[in-house]
């Protein structure tokens, strides 16, 4: 039997998820309820047809679940095809877990989320097929994301109050976000920090600007923890979680990260965005306790200092 190219089924799969209808829930409800609402002219058999053959997406993730209870912000997306069981192969490696989060070490290459080119292989899926092994009716929270190119770590929590809350004041609840960079020369500047208002494309690529008012202000601080005179490995922090901002801020001193093609990076020697989210410090907001998470460095990131 002949199998159908790679590219071709992506594209297949790629125009099928642009057909996608999407609702955001305005209020909690069971997904019945919320279905018979918004599907104008669907009777309550077809709806159910649409729940048995996983055409309902909640935030990506596909449900038979006629008595989910949605809560406010959820996205609820209705497939024009059945939803095949993903046959992504990734290992979900869990760094943390309580009765509030979970943590996972997200690989590179990896959507944190669902985005409008693809809905179905990503960590929040794989992490919601995780937590329902036990329980169809435990559900995750979405806190923050990093780039799908970006490994380290990814926290969901459980609770929608705790989403709630977390996701109203993140920056004040969250203490320390820390990342590896390996960029591209000689990093000649031992410390340093960089600040810059950062701004949007119309093709999606972010830039800086010096003038106050500009865009949203971003501030990176770094400090070299290896190098030589082709590469350096920086440990990098964050007082802002803009987009992409380690990666403009890197091109802004002329040190691209490896492998970023995006921000005219010119080398790949790991074969992957040398970028990885190392550790994330935050406060619990109704316990006040602070919860670490931390994830490996990946071994290749020093590979180009071997020799």
């Amino acid at each position: 039997m002949n199998k159908k190219p790679i590219n071709e089924n992506k594209s297949k799969r790629k125009k099928i998820q642009e057909q996608f209808v999407e609702y955001k829930v305005k209020e909690k409800m069971p997904l019945l309820d919320f279905l018979l609402l918004n599907l104008k002219g669907k009777s309550r058999n077809n709806i159910k047809s649409l729940l048995k053959n996983h055409q309902i997406l909640i935030d990506g993730n596909p449900t038979s679940q006629f008595d989910f209870l949605l809560v406010e912000n959820d996205i609820v997306q209705v497939s024009p095809v059945r939803i095949k069981k993903s046959q992504n192969k990734t290992k979900l490696k869990i760094i943390y877990e309580d009765d509030d989060f979970l943590a996972i070490d997200k690989p590179s290459g990896l959507l944190s989320v669902a985005s409008d080119k693809e809905k179905i292989v990503t960590a929040y899926h794989l992490a919601s097929d995780y937590i329902k092994k036990d329980d169809p009716h435990k559900r995750l929270f979405v806190l923050h994301r990093i780039d799908k190119d970006t490994s380290g770590v990814l926290v969901f929590c459980k609770k929608e109050a705790l989403r709630n809350a977390l996701q109203d004041d993140w920056n004040i609840y969250v203490k320390t976000r820390e990342y590896l960079a390996l960029c591209e020369g000689e990093v000649k500047k031992e410390e340093d920090t960089i600040e810059s208002y950062l701004l949007e494309t119309k093709t999606n690529l972010m830039y800086s600007s010096s003038h106050v008012g500009d865009g949203q202000k971003a501030i990176t601080h770094y400090k070299v923890i290896k190098k030589n005179k082709d590469y350096s490995l920086l440990r990098v922090l964050i007082d802002t979680g803009r987009k992409n901002q380690i990666r403009v801020h890197l091109k802004d001193i002329n040190h691209m990260v490896v492998g970023d093609e995006k921000y005219h990076s010119e080398k790949n020697p790991i074969n992957r965005l040398g970028l990885h989210a190392k550790k994330l410090v935050l406060v619990h907001p109704f316990t006040k306790a602070k919860i670490t998470f931390i994830s490996d460095t990946p071994k290749i990131f020093y590979s180009v200092f071997e020799h």
